[in-house]
């Protein structure tokens, strides 16, 4: 896999203008994009199907969680706009989970299903204020199992769960890591946060980047910067 490939900017920003001019800036450090809810809501469907016909691909992060009808609609609309990764919720249980991937797989574009365990900004006092047993790392492990068995190709996970993930669920399936920023860098409001270094010898297999790189004085710099750290990361795990 190309590093470029590896590596998701997150455009969480206000409307399309603000999103082409980081597109345009990032240029050919980046391929893949996250659409996440305020880009999505402002903008709709036509800020997903500019950016697939631009070349690029499109990660669309709604974090779908609803009954099982209503999510596989929402999937097979997904499909259609040309999107190649979208989201669901694990905790929508496997019923919900099943349908998503079926749709997924019936569409001509067959998009990655991908699972949301625990968000990246829950700590361990979180999940007990919200009544479920046990810590985050249990937690992403039981929905982790849940979404492979119903056909999922991947989980949204913090690194800091990776490496337990993939002793447990094996090579082939796909994690996609939040929470990632250069070492020295501010941690903002995820609890969980870890270097793309970090994040590749826990065995993430694409890493997202918003706001180290939305924010920086120079995107196409900072961007980069990440997608050099992804290389060397993966040099050194080649070599050993």
């Amino acid at each position: 896999m190309k590093v470029k490939d590896r590596l998701i900017v997150a455009l969480d920003v206000p409307g399309a203008t603000e999103a082409r001019q980081i597109v345009q800036a990032i240029g050919e450090a980046a391929a893949t994009y996250k659409i996440g809810k305020q880009l999505f809501t402002a903008e709709g469907p036509q800020v997903v199907r500019d950016l697939v016909a631009s070349g690029r691909k499109v990660f669309l992060d709604l974090k779908y969680h609803d009954i099982p009808n209503t999510v596989a609609g929402a999937v097979r609309s997904a499909a259609e706009l040309g999107v190649s990764m979208l989201t669901v919720h694990a905790s929508g249980g496997s019923k919900m989970l099943k349908t998503a991937t079926e749709a997924a797989s019936q569409s001509p574009s067959k998009p990655m299903v991908l699972a949301v365990t625990v968000l990246t900004s829950l700590s361990d006092s979180d999940l007990q204020e919200l009544g479920i047993a046990g810590n985050v790392l249990s937690q992403v492990l039981r929905l982790g199992a849940l979404a492979r068995a119903a056909g999922c190709g991947g989980l949204v996970a913090s690194a800091q769960e990776a490496r337990e993930l993939r002793k447990a669920l094996g090579e082939e399936f796909a994690i996609v890591t939040p929470g990632v920023r250069s070492a020295g860098a501010a941690a903002g409001d995820q609890a969980r946060v870890v270097t793309p270094k970090e994040a590749i010898a826990a065995g993430a297999t694409y890493l997202v980047v918003g706001r180290p790189i939305l924010e920086a004085p120079d995107p196409a710099k900072a961007a980069q910067q990440i997608a050099d750290e992804i290389a060397a990361a993966c040099q050194q795990e080649a070599t050993g």
